[in-house]
C-alpha cells in the first residue's frame, strides 16, 4: 500500500492561522476557472474550524493542503457538504477526491439519516459524488433553508439563481439520499 502523503483531520483552533490562505486559494481558483464560486470570509472560514464542522488536509512538513466543511440544515434533514478546495501546489494529487470522501463518511456517521448535498460547476466533483452515490438534481430537492442560499449571494452568478426564483443556475445539484440506496 502507498504511503499517504496527507494528514486529513477534523479542523479545530490550531488550523485557524490558514484562513487566510484557504480563502485566498478559493478566489484564485474561481478566477482560474472562471466560474462562480461562492467567495467565504476568513471569519467564516474560522468560524467552521473553531465549531469543527470542517476538514483540514496537511501535507507530511505539516503545510496546509485541502480544506473543506459541512453545514445543517432543517434540523439534519439536510447536510451540505461544501468549501473544497485544494492548495495550488497539491492539485492533481487526487487529494480533493479524499477531502471529499473522508467528508462524506464524517457526515454520514453524524447524521445517518440526513441527505447530503452539493452544488458545483467543477465536473471533478461531480464525478467524486457520483462515486459516493450522490444523484444530479433540480435545486427544488435541496434544502430550502434560505440560510444555505445565501451563501449563493457572494457568487458572481447570482443573477441567474434570482431571475430563475432559485429553480436553476450554472451550478449542479448533487444529493445523496440515503433512503433511496441500496443496503448492503
Amino acid at each position: 500500500m502507498e504511503d499517504q502523503p496527507f494528514i486529513i483531520e477534523e479542523a479545530s483552533t490550531k488550523h485557524l492561522v490558514w484562513a487566510e490562505q484557504i480563502c485566498e486559494a478559493m478566489r484564485e481558483s474561481a478566477v482560474t476557472r472562471g466560474t462562480g464560486i461562492g467567495d467565504r470570509s476568513p471569519e467564516d472560514i474560522r468560524q467552521k474550524m473553531q465549531q469543527h464542522q470542517a476538514l483540514v488536509a496537511v501535507d507530511s512538513q505539516g503545510c496546509w493542503a485541502g480544506f473543506c466543511f459541512w453545514e445543517m440544515y432543517e434540523e439534519g434533514k439536510f447536510v451540505s457538504n461544501s468549501g473544497l478546495i485544494v492548495a495550488p501546489q497539491f492539485r492533481g494529487k487526487k487529494l480533493a477526491e479524499l477531502l471529499k470522501t473522508k467528508l462524506f463518511g464524517y457526515c454520514r456517521s453524524l447524521f445517518p439519516k440526513a441527505r447530503i448535498f452539493g452544488i458545483t460547476t467543477g465536473t471533478a466533483v461531480m464525478k467524486v459524488n457520483t462515486k459516493l452515490g450522490f444523484q444530479p438534481v433540480a435545486f427544488d430537492e435541496l434544502t430550502h433553508d434560505p440560510a444555505f442560499w445565501k451563501g449563493c449571494q457572494i457568487c458572481k452568478n447570482y443573477d441567474i439563481l434570482t431571475r430563475t426564483q432559485g429553480r436553476y443556475c450554472l451550478c449542479t445539484g448533487m444529493i445523496f439520499d440515503p433512503e433511496k440506496q441500496r443496503v448492503g
